[in-house]
């Protein structure tokens, strides 16, 4: 009798639990849906408008979806909220280097460095690729190729909570 529960104050037996719109945006990441998973981030960002995380998600959803500029414009707001978000920093470095922007690029580089640790195994392969582009920028070795590396780094760290 389900709608003796529900009239006691028990469950109807159905889910009453609110949609877990961040869950649902990383599954649907993970699958390649980006463009679908744009729509669940921006669900979870009402939920949560000022997690950082989430933020950064979208950025990379904008990026993958070929849209560098919401991409830049949203690194740039969850940067704000934590300047010490080192996957912004490296997703946002190299969309600016791709934009021509190597001043700035420059600057997001170091920060990702900065609040990257050195003896961090996850974050070696990044770490590596930001102190080559660095050096690059610097005038010390041949540039390297800019690929699609706004993508990288950032998405190892997705928000979950």
């Amino acid at each position: 009798m389900t709608w003796w529960r529900r009239l006691v104050g028990g469950s109807s037996g159905r889910d009453s639990k609110q949609p877990d719109f961040l869950r649902e945006a990383l599954d649907l990441e993970s699958r390649g849906d980006y463009a679908n998973a744009l729509t669940s981030y921006r669900l979870a960002l009402r939920e949560r408008p000022d997690d950082p995380h989430v933020l950064q998600n979208i950025a990379i959803a904008f990026s993958k979806t070929s849209q560098p500029e919401e991409a830049i414009r949203t690194y740039r707001r969850a940067l704000q909220i934590d300047p010490d978000l080192a996957g912004a920093h490296y997703g946002l470095a190299f969309l600016l280097l791709k934009r021509g922007d190597t001043a700035h690029a420059g600057l997001h580089l170091e920060g990702f460095l900065r609040t990257t640790r050195a003896d961090d195994p996850a974050s070696a392969k990044f770490r590596a690729h930001a102190e080559r582009t660095l050096a690059a920028l610097s005038g010390q070795e041949a540039a390297p190729e800019y690929q699609d590396d706004a993508n990288d780094g950032a998405a190892d760290e997705p928000a979950e909570g």
